[in-house]
């Protein structure tokens, strides 16, 4: 997995497709051609203020970057770009129902481009 780090690539995955389950919200499109790399996926976290504080912002992206080291490698597309937006009660979650919160929220997203295309 590659990460997202530039701006511009996450106001790009916000135009796409947009999946909300339980403690996250999940957005995906598809990379750009000119930055397709041996069919790897990338992603990217955000954490608003409304998440908290800074202490409890980047609780939250480690917890989602934890929990996209372990499903995005099974359940990620090749190809596409994602972006975990971090919500109030992802840090009080637990870990295994965030684990299911994202699992869905790529299921939904990906039928939902299914529908699309």
């Amino acid at each position: 997995m590659d990460r997202l780090k530039k701006r511009a690539d996450f106001l790009r995955v916000a135009r796409g497709i947009r999946s909300v389950s339980g403690a996250v919200t999940l957005e995906t499109a598809p990379t750009p051609d000119s930055e397709v790399s041996q069919n790897r996926l990338r992603v990217g976290f955000t954490a608003s203020k409304k998440v908290g504080n800074a202490p409890a912002r980047n609780r939250a992206k480690r917890r989602l970057r934890a929990a996209a080291a372990a499903l995005l490698p099974l359940y990620g597309r090749p190809g596409h770009d994602y972006v975990l937006v971090a919500r109030t009660a992802t840090i009080t979650r637990p870990y295994n129902v965030l684990l299911e919160d994202i699992a869905e929220a790529l299921r939904k997203a990906h039928q939902k481009q299914r529908r699309g295309s």
